[in-house]
C-alpha cells in the first residue's frame, strides 16, 4: 500500500498524476506534490488504481557546513519571525523543517554568502496573523542588538500577512536609524518552483551590501514575473493581494529603489534623505488602540464599546465618512452614530479618520458629513493608510500621550505625503 513519502502514479477516472504522497488526515482524499511544486487532491472514489514508482527511503540531511568569515564583505544580521522564506515541507515526513542558523541559511540560499556575512537569530517562528504589540518590542529589541554587534544590515524575514504593521511599527520605533533595516517576506513557500523567497531574499542583500540607504523598508516582488524585487517605504505600503507575488504595493507613493538579482542592478526611484540625527529608540506601544471599518447599517454600538479606549482609527467611506445623515426616515438611526463619535470625543478618546479607498487621502470639508463629524473632534489622517494611522497612534500614545492629538497630524516617518500621486506616476 502506498503511503507518504512514496513517489507514485495514480490513475482516475479521467486522468493520471504522478507524485509524491503528502501526509494527510484526510480520509477522503488522496494529496500529491506534483514535479511542478503544486499540491493536489485526489477523491479517493476517483482513483482506479495507485502504483508505487519509488518507495521512501530514510536519508539524513547532511549538516550544512560552517561559512568562514570573509572580511571583505559586510555583515548581514537575519532576524527570524517566522513565515514561509525561512523554511520548507519536508514532504518524506509532512514536517514543517526551518532554516535558521547562519549555516541552514546559506546551504539554502549559497549565493547570499556571495555578498555578504551572514549571523542570523530567531525572534519567533509564527504565522504573522498572530502578531501582537510585545512581539515589535521583542524584534526592536534584537535590532537594537545587532547594531550594537556592529551589523552593517539587518534582514527581518516575517510572514506577510501583516509585513506592512510590522514595518510602520518598527519605523516608528526607530529614529535615525544608522544602518538598512529591510523586512522580507515570501509568497510562495522555498519548496514551489514559483518560490519567491530567494529572490527578494537576495535582493534585500544586494540591496543592503551595494547602497547607502539607511532606515527602514520592506522588500517583495515588483511584478509576478522573477526578474525584479521592490524596495519599498516602511510606512507608506499595503498588501493587496492574497497569493500574487507582487501583492504589496505603495500606496500615495513611490517605491524606493528597484533590486534585479540576477543583473544586481539596484535603481532608485525615490531615494530618501539619508539619516545623519543620532538614533534614538522608543518602543511603547499603548494596547487601548482600535481600527474600525465603518459600513452600511453601522451601529453606534460599534463605537460605544470603545469608549473606555485611548485612541480609534475610523476606516471610513470615501473622504473619510461615516453614516451620520437621516436623509429618509429609514436612514434616522445614523444620527446616533454622530452622537456615538462625540462621545468618544468627549470622554478623551483620540478619534482618526482614514478612508477606506486604497488610494487618495480624507477630505472631510467637502461634504455636509464631513464637516459634521469634524465638529465631533474626529481628526482627518491625510493620506495615511489604516493600518500605519492604527500603528501610529499606539505608538504615539504609547510615547508621547500628551503630544498624540498634535503628532497624529505631523509626518514623522515619511507617513503622510503633501501631494497626493496619481496611480499612474508610482504603479
Amino acid at each position: 500500500m502506498a503511503k507518504p513519502g512514496d513517489t507514485v502514479k495514480i490513475k482516475t477516472t479521467t486522468k493520471t498524476y504522478e507524485g509524491l504522497i503528502m501526509p494527510s488526515e484526510d480520509q477522503q482524499s488522496v494529496f500529491l506534490k506534483l514535479s511542478s511544486g503544486y499540491n493536489i487532491g485526489i477523491n479517493k472514489n476517483k482513483v482506479k488504481k495507485i502504483t508505487v514508482l519509488e518507495p521512501h527511503k530514510e536519508t539524513p540531511s547532511p549538516s550544512p557546513k560552517k561559512q568562514p568569515t570573509n572580511k571583505k564583505l559586510k555583515t548581514i544580521t537575519i532576524l527570524h519571525t517566522g513565515g514561509t522564506i525561512a523554511s520548507k515541507v519536508d514532504y518524506k515526513t509532512g514536517a514543517v523543517v526551518s532554516r535558521f542558523t547562519p549555516e541552514e541559511i546559506i546551504d539554502m540560499f549559497p549565493e547570499i554568502g556571495e555578498h555578504a556575512n551572514i549571523n542570523s537569530n530567531l525572534i519567533s517562528n509564527m504565522a504573522s496573523e498572530d502578531m501582537r504589540f510585545a512581539h515589535y518590542n521583542a524584534m526592536a529589541k534584537a535590532v537594537e542588538k545587532a547594531i550594537k554587534d556592529k551589523a552593517d544590515g539587518i534582514i527581518l524575514t516575517h510572514g506577510t500577512d501583516t509585513l506592512h504593521y510590522t514595518s510602520a511599527a518598527l519605523a516608528f520605533m526607530f529614529d535615525n536609524l544608522p544602518i538598512p533595516l529591510i523586512l522580507v517576506g515570501a509568497q510562495r513557500s522555498s519548496d514551489r518552483a514559483s518560490s519567491d523567497a530567494f529572490s527578494n531574499l537576495l535582493a534585500a542583500t544586494q540591496f543592503i551590501t551595494k547602497t547607502d540607504f539607511t532606515g527602514v523598508a520592506i522588500c517583495m516582488h515588483a511584478t509576478s514575473e522573477d526578474k525584479e524585487s521592490v524596495i519599498l517605504p516602511a510606512t507608506k505600503s499595503k498588501k493587496l493581494h492574497s497569493s500574487r507575488r507582487d501583492a504589496f504595493k505603495p500606496i500615495n507613493a513611490q517605491p524606493i529603489a528597484s533590486v534585479n538579482p540576477e543583473t544586481e542592478k539596484i535603481t532608485f526611484i525615490n531615494k530618501p534623505k539619508k539619516d545623519t540625527g543620532k538614533l534614538t529608540i522608543k518602543t511603547k506601544m499603548e494596547d487601548k488602540v482600535a481600527l474600525i471599518k465603518s459600513h452600511p447599517n453601522f451601529h453606534p454600538d460599534q463605537l460605544l464599546h470603545y469608549i473606555d479606549y485611548k485612541g480609534i482609527v475610523i476606516e471610513g467611506t470615501g473622504l473619510g465618512h461615516i453614516p451620520v445623515s437621516d436623509s429618509n426616515d429609514l436612514a434616522k438611526p445614523n444620527i446616533k452614530n454622530l452622537a456615538a463619535v462625540k462621545a468618544l470625543v468627549d470622554k478623551g478618546v483620540i478619534v482618526v479618520m482614514t478612508t477606506q479607498t486604497v488610494f487618495g487621502r480624507v477630505q472631510m470639508n467637502v461634504y455636509a458629513p464631513g464637516r459634521d463629524i469634524l465638529k465631533t473632534g474626529v481628526i482627518p489622517g491625510s493620506d495615511m493608510t489604516s493600518e500605519t494611522a492604527f500603528i501610529k497612534l499606539a505608538w504615539l500614545l504609547g510615547n508621547y500621550p500628551s503630544k498624540a492629538k498634535q503628532l497624529i497630524t505631523e509626518n514623522l516617518r515619511g507617513e503622510i505625503t503633501d501631494r497626493t500621486l496619481y496611480k499612474e506616476e508610482f504603479i
